[in-house]
């Protein structure tokens, strides 16, 4: 199981420092935010009034700026400091997840989880995507890949809550054998992670749509 008391202040405020994470002064910058979920609701078709999940939301910025869009986006993440951090305005739209489970009945038209899944082992993966199953027909999950025991970006390393460093392959079959499958993938969308374009396979985009 993941360990929930990991994403506290130190994480997020002083993870470079603390050698916990490569955050420091996680903080609200609107431009570069609102750009990416701008180019997020391109890639995915999204319009006004369409209804979305951040998974891994932590303290809502991608709500927020989705929000700004005019999507209706809402939130879920395990860490009870990160939420506690959501401004006022989206806080009641980002929920805590218990026990690996989604906090929402609704029905969304995507869910959207970008650098989540590494953090978490098999068990709670499989768990997670038969949760998103549950309330989405659609995933758009954004992963560092690696090759089993590195990741192909060094940076990513400095994460010490980073769990599972696999390939686009193992990824791959891990959404077929829980009941998705891999409608498109890119190593590569302009306008999301382009500081990262110096190492083409280091990351993966996958667009999952669930199995009926």
């Amino acid at each position: 199981m993941v360990d929930q008391e990991s994403y506290n202040a130190d994480y997020f405020e002083t993870g470079v420092q603390s050698g916990k994470s490569g955050y420091q002064d996680y903080r609200w910058m609107p431009e570069r935010t609102i750009k990416f979920a701008h180019k997020v609701a391109r890639e995915l078709s999204l319009r006004d009034g369409d209804k979305i999940l951040d998974y891994g939301c932590a303290k809502g910025f991608m709500v927020k700026a989705f929000r700004i869009l005019d999507i209706k986006a809402y939130g879920c993440d395990i860490s009870k400091y990160a939420l506690s951090k959501a401004d006022a305005e989206v806080a009641p739209y980002c929920k805590l997840i218990t026990n690996g489970e989604i906090p929402f009945v609704e029905n969304f038209r995507t869910i959207i989880s970008k650098d989540v899944f590494e953090h978490l082992d098999e068990l709670t993966l499989e768990k997670v995507l038969r949760e998103c199953g549950r309330v989405s027909q659609k995933l758009f999950a954004i992963i560092p890949l690696g090759d089993g025991k590195r990741f192909v970006i060094p940076s990513y390393e400095l994460d010490v809550t980073h769990n599972l460093r696999k390939s686009r392959e193992w990824w791959e079959n891990k959404f077929e054998e829980n009941g998705w499958t891999v409608s498109r993938f890119s190593h590569l969308l302009p306008g999301m992670k382009d500081n990262w374009a110096k190492y083409p396979k280091g990351n993966g985009f996958f667009f999952l749509e669930r199995k009926d």
